[in-house]
Parts: structure tokens; sequence; C-alpha cells
């Protein structure tokens, strides 16, 4: 076997391998034999039939085997001849293999860029302040009486204000001609939800119960729908009922019905305790993350192209997900997507170069993931979920699930490294840097 490396870019690489005659032949005389075994021919008996016989039946038929079977044997070779380490999967190039003639076949591949380690200790890095508002509490309480709320029609002749129910019929029309999707029924609209485009819930208010009017506005721009962006529309709106929202009181005999505490004063403490851990967590998950970017930012890493073309399709297509259970169209999305094509390259370069860089740094302090770190995390999980501990293991079982877990491990226990020197300065709310880019 003869092969040599042409060094396509810094981190590309295109690996010829020529494997000689003698190799070739002897695979094509391994698949014809187990083809000569097994197979029954009219005229002769089963695993009877003459060699060449099967060569001219199955000639052809073979040669993807061969192919498949001298690459799988001396593309590894070629590998340990050169001492690469490809980090994408291979593109083979080759040509059909004929039995007495050498074969020549090509793979193309990315290889991991070389982590050079400058500075990960003493990282300088702003944290938010932490600063707990009160008002959250009253804003929580607030919203479980909403959600017990009842709606009474409004039987005075008063108009329509903000944290009504208006029930409306309305027609959409845009240059005289109907708004596709663009009109209702005995829709029942909470006046300062924002359910609808800017200024229609506005245009509602005042009005009064009977009444009919014609609301003129302009669809926001940027929109969802491309289409409708900027352009201008009017809505006929006809108000049949007005219903006011009615909210509970916050009693004990109101509070027992909730499930939780039964006195006000035990539940506002619940509140906070689970706001003040809920945003103690977004802090924390932000920190995290801005600690990753300034690791990047001091340890400059080159990305394999594969990589990124992975990962940014790979981010693409989660957005694209999200965006498709909030209504957004195809063209809608793909708009966006070319909008916004800098941001997702950005982000899953960095994504790239923070794996590369967490691994560097745990290979270094041997922090990897080990078996016992793995018998935490399965307790962990089984004391939150409250599922058997054998059916979460069976889960992480899998390869796909097994490698998420062991490298989230690995990122927490490098983050865990990083944070006993990193230099934290807390900034308020609002105030972050990358905030005010």
């Amino acid at each position: 076997m003869k092969s040599n490396v042409e060094k396509v870019s810094n981190l590309s690489r295109k690996l010829k391998v020529e494997v000689p005659a003698a190799a070739v032949s002897t695979a094509f005389q391994k698949i014809f034999n187990g083809i000569q075994k097994d197979v029954t021919i009219k005229g002769f008996r089963k695993g009877k039939a003459p060699l060449a016989t099967i060569k001219s039946l199955y000639g052809d038929r073979v040669k993807q085997d061969v192919v498949q079977d001298l690459i799988q044997q001396h593309y590894v070779k070629a590998l340990e001849e050169h001492k690469l380490e490809p980090i994408s999967y291979p593109e083979f190039e080759f040509a059909d293999p004929t039995e007495n003639k050498d074969f020549s076949f090509s793979a193309n591949f990315d290889v991991r860029p070389e982590i050079n380690l400058k500075k990960y200790e003493g990282l300088e890095v702003e944290k938010e302040k932490y600063e707990f508002d009160a008002k959250k509490v009253d804003q929580v309480l607030e919203n479980i009486r909403a959600s017990r709320a009842t709606f009474e029609t409004v039987t005075e002749a008063r108009a329509a204000k903000m944290g009504d129910i208006a029930v409306i019929d309305f027609e959409g029309f845009m240059g005289g001609a109907p708004l596709e999707n663009g009109s209702g029924k005995n829709h029942h609209l909470e006046l300062g939800a924002k359910q609808f485009i800017e200024g229609f819930e506005d245009g509602i208010v005042g009005m009064k119960a009977g009444e009919s009017k014609t609301i003129s506005l302009k669809f926001p721009d940027p929109y969802h729908s491309v289409d409708l962006a900027g352009k201008p529309v009017e809505f006929k709106v006809t108000l049949n009922e007005i219903k006011a929202k009615v909210l509970p009181e916050l009693t004990d005999e109101f509070l027992k019905t909730l499930g939780g505490p039964s006195d006000l004063a035990t539940l506002k403490k619940s509140i906070e305790e689970d706001l003040q851990q809920t945003e103690q967590k977004r802090i924390d998950d932000a920190f995290k993350n801005r600690l990753l970017k300034v690791l990047v930012k001091e340890n400059p890493v080159e990305v394999p192209p594969s990589l990124m073309k992975e990962q940014k399709a790979s981010l693409v297509e989660d957005f694209k997900k999200r965006m498709a259970e909030q209504g957004m169209g195809e063209g809608d999305f793909a708009s966006y997507v070319e909008k916004w094509d800098g941001d997702f390259a950005k982000t899953a370069a960095e994504m790239i170069q923070s794996s590369f860089l967490v691994d560097a740094i745990a290979k270094k302090h041997d922090l990897f993931c080990k078996k016992e770190d793995l018998d935490a995390k399965f307790a962990e999980y089984a004391q939150q979920t409250n599922i058997e501990e054998s059916r979460i293991r069976e889960f992480y079982g899998r390869p796909e699930q097994a490698s998420r877990l062991t490298y989230m491990i690995t990122e927490e226990k490098v983050i865990a490294f990083l944070n006993k020197s990193v230099k934290i300065k807390e900034v308020p709310a609002g105030s972050l840097k990358e905030e005010q880019n």
C-alpha cells in the first residue's frame, strides 16, 4: 500500500491511497468465494458452481463490496501511518475496481485544530448582580388570581377598557380586498394582552356594546409574514359584548383550592424562594455562557469547516422548529435566516471553539467525566424526577444520550475549575457589555 497526504487548508486534508493489484485480487477472491458457498445456480449443487460462472454472473455486483472491504482495511492503516485523527466523516472518491489492477481512492476530511491554551485561569468576567424585586411576588399572586378569574357581562352602559374581555366581530381589509385569515365572529379578546397587532386593542378601548367602527393600522416591520410587513390595513370591528374580569380574593378558603400553602404568608415565602432560585439559575447560566465566550476570546481556536457547517445547520434547524411552533411560514423563515446568517455563524463558531477548549482543559487537569460522576448524576436525576434510577441509566445507555451527558458533566467540572480563579465583576442588570452592543 502506498499513501500520501495533501494539505488542502490548515485543517483540511486529502489522503490518497493506492492498493496493490495483489490485495485487490484477494478481496475479489474472498467475496466470490463467499458467494460461491451460498448461492444455488441451476445445473449445479449448492456451493459447487465453478468460480468462472460466479464471476460472470456476479462480477459487477461485487464491486461495491470489494470497495468497502479495501477502504475499510487500508484507510485505517493510512491514518495510522500518517498519524492523522479525522474530526469529520470522510468523503471518499474512487473509481470501480478491476480484479487484477491497482485500486486507488482518496479521502477528504478535517482534522482537529491544535489547541494552544494561552489564558484560562484568572479570567475577568462580568456577572449580573443579584437584586431581588419584591414586586415580583405580588405579580405572581396577581397571576394566580388571573388564572382563576371569572368573567361577567357588563350590564351598565360603559365603554370598554383595558383588562376587559371584548367580544367582537371583525374583518380585515388591505387595499379594499379581504385580508386572508383576517376575520372572526364572537372573538373573545382580552384588551391589553397584545394578542393582535399594535393599535388594534387600543382602537377598541372606548367603544360601547353594539357600536361599530373602522380601525386603520399598519402591520409592524419586521413582521413574521414578510408580505404583510409595514403594509396598511383596515379592520371593521363590531363590539358585541363587554365582559369584566372578576379576580378572586386571596382568602384562606381560596388558597386551599390551589393545593399548596393554605395561608397567605406561607404562600408568599414559597413564591419568593422559587423566584430567587429561578433568578439565580438564570444569572448563573448567563454567567457560564459569558465565561465560555471570554475563554474563546482569550484562546483563539480555528474552526474546522465541516464542523462549522454541521453546527450551523443544527442551530438553524432548531430555530426552524421553534418558529414553526409559533406559526412562522417557510418563506418568512428563509428571509429571517438570510438576515441573521452572521449571528448563526458566530454562535456556531463559539460553541465549537468552547467545546475544544473545554476538552483541552479537561485533558490537562484530569477533569473528564468518570464513572463516579455518572453514578452521582443518575442518582441526582432520580431524586429530581422520582423516576427509578434503573430507567434513567437505561435511557443514557444509548450512545447519543450517553455522549451528551458525559460532555455535559465534563463541561460542568471544567466550569467549576475555572470558577476557582475567575475574577468576577458584578454589574447591575441591563448594563452588561454585550447587552449594550
